[in-house]
């Protein structure tokens, strides 16, 4: 995520200096734990939260099964990865559902953490578990809330309950106590209160907030901390902790080019769970939060879990077997390329999917210049070919590609790159279908590599390769009658083309050469 970039960046080059050292000393292990020390304080994580993380590392390092194993160095790597996991909560938290709805959700947190998009999130995501959520806008203080509750809960297509215009009139403790009746009447079962912020922390939001939570009895009270905050995100969820008391924090903006120190520093100064992490300003962008996944990709090592998690949403099974067989049988065609590329836009972004393979961090430039508006000129392009162009290309030609060059905005050479580019994709993917290994472009055949069948090599044609018309067909003629053309067929035993025109004698052996053979043989031999 942007948000850990830089401290991700210092940690794996700090963690892979040790990997060119066979033996660790215990100088090596100072150094490394001071370096990391250093990369934490600057990305704003809690001081006393360094202290501790750096001397359990330390202490860890040191001990005899990292001296003995065969890999010290890596060793090391995954001490400080189960510390990270460690600092971050531990285990996966989940959200406590009632047994007896509706669960009340409660959102607080200061103004301009993300709590109002957050409910809208929250309740998209609800639904996608086969909830009926209903959200509530409590929060009656700052302009225009209402109306940014119900513009998110028509986008994530759910329910909202705003009895109250609000920018500062109505009773909130009582919308927010209302709702509970209107929840169970309209059997949704989760309610999600949306309630006020304030640009610091006073009295009176305190108050407000502990009012809404004695009058709701809230089965979780989610404390939304801005991941951009730095070193006052302690102070903050603190002063939440002692004045409302959360169950669990959720962490937005994480895909900021901020710090990010106040992720990992608030589970550990708090003693409560993150529950949720927001990564964009979407509302699919919103996943639950795992301590040992987001440790992984701190440590660029990837977090191909929720890279198949949501490639398993976006993709329907029945359909990848249909297309599968289509591969193995040749029959893929454009149009069904089209529908992958469509599937591939619903799991998001193509940079934060790609930035959770291990080693991402090292295509760092790579990344950063792909242009995810490629795949949308790739779907004009495709779309301003016929049903028949789609489903064979080979009808493409001159005055069809610039037919679709100008249908879709782009250029000849563009379209001419499409297809070109459809073709091996679709070669490579039949490859792999049948069990081979495909060979890339612009690489050598890889080792243990099994391709499809080796082509048989076309039977040379004998011949005669005199420019004289009828040298030539006398010596085409006596090839077809097995005779050698430049002269006699020499035998197995026989030398200089000796007895090879001859006739077998009896005993199967060879007739004596005649006197016109000796003479040459004789002139050949300067005699």
């Amino acid at each position: 995520m942007a948000t850990f970039g830089t401290l991700s960046d210092r940690l794996t080059a700090t963690l892979a200096r040790l990997r060119t050292k066979g033996r660790l000393t215990p100088a090596d292990v100072d150094g490394t734990v001071r370096e990391i020390r250093r990369a934490l304080l600057d990305a704003d994580v809690n001081l006393e939260v360094v202290k501790s993380f750096t001397a359990t590392v330390r202490e860890r390092a040191l001990a005899d099964e990292v001296n003995q194993a065969l890999n010290p160095a890596q060793q090391v790597v995954q001490i400080v990865n189960e510390e990270l996991v460690a600092i971050l909560g531990g285990e996966q938290r989940r959200l406590t559902f009632a047994k007896q709805p509706p669960t009340v959700i409660m959102l607080v947190g200061l103004q301009g953490a993300g709590k109002t998009t957050l409910a809208g999130k929250l309740a998209k995501w609800l639904e996608g578990q086969d909830h009926t959520p209903l959200l509530v806008a409590a929060d009656l203080q700052r302009p225009n809330a209402v109306q940014q509750l119900q513009v998110v809960g028509e986008q994530a297509g759910v329910a909202v309950y705003a009895p109250e215009p609000g920018n500062g009139v109505g009773n909130p403790v009582r919308v927010a106590k209302d709702a509970m009746k209107v929840a169970r009447d309209r059997q949704h079962d989760v309610v999600v209160i949306d309630t006020a912020g304030r640009l610091g922390v006073d009295a009176e939001l305190m108050k407000q907030a502990s009012d809404i939570r004695k009058a709701t009895d809230p089965d979780e009270v989610l404390f939304v901390m801005d991941a951009m905050i730095g070193q006052d995100a302690v102070a903050t969820a603190r002063a939440f902790q002692q004045g409302v008391d959360f169950t669990g924090v959720v962490l937005t903006k994480l895909d900021g080019d901020a710090r990010g120190g106040a992720a990992l520093s608030v589970a550990q100064v708090t003693g409560r769970p993150i529950v949720f992490a927001s990564t964009g300003e979407r509302l699919d962008e919103f996943e639950p939060f795992h301590p040992d996944r987001m440790a992984s990709r701190i440590l660029d090592l990837g977090d191909i879990l929720t890279l198949i998690e949501q490639a398993q949403r976006a993709f329907d099974e029945e359909e990848a077997r249909k297309v599968a067989e289509k591969i193995a049988t040749d029959q893929f065609t454009l149009e069904d390329f089209l529908q992958q590329m469509q599937q591939l836009k619903n799991m998001g972004s193509l940079k934060g999917m790609l930035g959770m393979l291990p080693g991402a961090r090292q295509m760092r430039e790579q990344l950063e210049n792909f242009d995810e508006r490629e795949i949308t000129r790739t779907e004009a392009i495709i779309q301003s070919m016929t049903p028949a162009e789609r489903r064979n290309p080979k009808l493409l030609n001159g005055s069809r590609r610039l037919r679709i060059a100008r249908g879709s905005g782009m250029t000849v050479t563009e379209v001419n790159g499409l297809v070109q580019r459809f073709d091996q994709a679709a070669k490579m993917m039949k490859t792999v279908a049948r069990g081979g290994v495909p060979q890339i472009p612009g690489m050598g055949p890889m080792p243990g590599a099994r391709g499809g069948a080796k082509k048989k090599q076309p039977v040379k044609k004998q011949g005669s390769k005199s420019g004289n018309p009828a040298k030539r067909a006398a010596e085409n003629a006596a090839i077809a009658a097995g005779a050698r053309v430049g002269g006699p067929t020499a035998p197995a035993g026989s030398g200089f083309g000796l007895g090879g025109g001859g006739t077998a004698g009896p005993g199967g052996g060879q007739k004596a050469p005649s006197p016109e053979e000796l003479a040459a043989l004789q002139k050949l031999l300067g005699r």
